[in-house]
C-alpha cells in the first residue's frame, strides 16, 4: 500500500514538472505581439501599510482633493481614524 502511494506521488510530481516545461515552451513560442497585449497598470501605495495596489480594484477614500487607495478595509479604517 505504501509503495503504491509513493509511486502515485512520484507520478504526480513528474507530470506536474513536465506540464510546467511544456507550458513554458508554449508561452515562449507565442508571438511577441501576443505577449505585448498585456497592459501595465500603475500601482498606488497604501498610505497605512505600504502595500502596492491596483487602483481599479482597491478600496479608496477621497480626502482633501486626493484619492488614497487601500489594500483592505482595516487599512482604510486606520487612515480615517488618524
Amino acid at each position: 500500500m505504501i509503495r503504491f502511494l509513493v509511486i502515485a506521488i512520484l507520478v504526480l510530481v513528474v507530470a506536474r514538472a513536465f506540464w510546467r516545461v511544456v507550458d513554458g515552451i508554449l508561452d515562449g513560442a507565442r508571438s511577441p505581439d501576443a505577449r505585448r497585449r498585456a497592459t501595465a497598470v500603475k500601482l498606488a501605495r497604501d498610505p497605512v501599510c505600504g502595500t502596492y495596489v491596483a487602483p481599479g480594484t482597491a478600496l479608496s477614500l477621497s480626502a482633501g482633493g486626493t484619492t488614497h487607495y487601500f489594500c483592505s478595509e482595516e487599512c482604510r479604517s486606520k487612515y480615517r481614524a488618524a
